[in-house]
Parts: C-alpha cells; sequence; structure tokens
C-alpha cells in the first residue's frame, strides 16, 4: 500500500461523533464533550517512540491546558494491549482509545502514505524528535501488525461540536504546534 486518500475535515465542519472505550475500559462518547473544548489527537502506533514524545509533551502540558478549559483524547491505531504496554506506562490524564482497524481514522480522513513516512527520516525535525524521544527512553521500536504508513492529525473541536483546527500531519511526528493550541485556548469564550 503506497498511498490513500481519504476526504479530509476542514475548519467549521462537525466533528463526527463517535461512541467507543478507552484502553483502560472507560467509555467514550464524543457527544459528551459539548460544552468543552477538545484536543483529538491520532497518532501512529503505541510503539513509536515520536508518538511517546508527543503524549509526554501533552501530559506536561495537561495540567494548564485543562485549568484552561481544555479536554484532550488520544486515538493509537493500535491493540488494547500494545497501548498498555508503551503508551499506558506513561499514566496520561486523559483517555486514550485503541483503534487498531483504523476505524476512527477513516472517520476523521487520516491519510496513508508510504512515500511521506519514509522521507520523513531524513528531515532534521524528524531526526531532532528522535533524539528528544531517546533520550527520554523510546526507541524507534516497530510494532508487529502496525500500520507503519499512517500520519498523525490533530483536531481542535470547540464547545459547539464543530472543528476549530483540522491539523493533518505532512510527516511522522508532525502535530498541532503546542503554540497554536495555546493560542485557541486563550481565544476561547470565557477568557
Amino acid at each position: 500500500m503506497t498511498q490513500e486518500t481519504i476526504a479530509q475535515l476542514a475548519a467549521g465542519a462537525p466533528a463526527p461523533r463517535f461512541e467507543t472505550e478507552d484502553a483502560f475500559g472507560g467509555s467514550i462518547d464524543l457527544a459528551a464533550y459539548q460544552g468543552k473544548t477538545l484536543l483529538l489527537s491520532f497518532f501512529r502506533n503505541a510503539a513509536c517512540a515520536l508518538c511517546n514524545l508527543r503524549v509526554h509533551q501533552l501530559i506536561q502540558k495537561y495540567p494548564e491546558y485543562h485549568s484552561r478549559g481544555l479536554e484532550i483524547l488520544a486515538v493509537f491505531e493500535s491493540p488494547r494491549e500494545n497501548i498498555l504496554q508503551y503508551v499506558g506506562k506513561q499514566d496520561a490524564p486523559f483517555p486514550i482509545v485503541a483503534d487498531p482497524q483504523g476505524q476512527l481514522y477513516q472517520l476523521y480522513g487520516l491519510e496513508i502514505s508510504q512515500s511521506k513516512v519514509e522521507a520523513s527520516a531524513e528531515l532534521p525535525q524528524v531526526q531532532q524528535h528522535v533524539r528528544e524521544a531517546n533520550e527520554l527512553g523510546w526507541q524507534l521500536t516497530p510494532e508487529p501488525g502496525s500500520n507503519f504508513f499512517r500520519l498523525p492529525a490533530d483536531f481542535l473541536i470547540g464547545p459547539d461540536g464543530a472543528i476549530q483546527r483540522a491539523y493533518y500531519a505532512a510527516y511522522v511526528g508532525d502535530h498541532l504546534p503546542l503554540a497554536e493550541i495555546e493560542q485557541a485556548l486563550g481565544a476561547s469564550p470565557g477568557r
């Protein structure tokens, strides 16, 4: 599989609703986030060092973000056991969803691209992220059966359930910049 093109979502569109379970057995219903600002982050797989680095960054920022009204929901295209083995060790204060069949990825229009994933290894920013991940103990570890060519994406969903920002990655490890999340929180109603 080299490339899969799916219609991507845009700002202003209603966030596609779903109900699922998190990796720890908790019930997740996107409708329950109505009235709150939500960062819905899609990651590659649970063993991905760069994904674990980003989760670590979100955990570090979570107390500030949550106090400013932001909820976070992370989705991994991995089975529950793999999430518990890798990402689950970080004890994230937000739900992590196992979506090994990629159903939510399709719902939100995430891309699969062999060429972009392979080209990512040469990018200086990716090499820097790999070094940062290694320093924190995450190695580049293949996850058997995972969709290696999946690219991540982030969605800021407003209290009205509409997408405020749809950010589709251009390369592995590419996520909505933290500064943009903070800027959006500063512009939130009631602040």
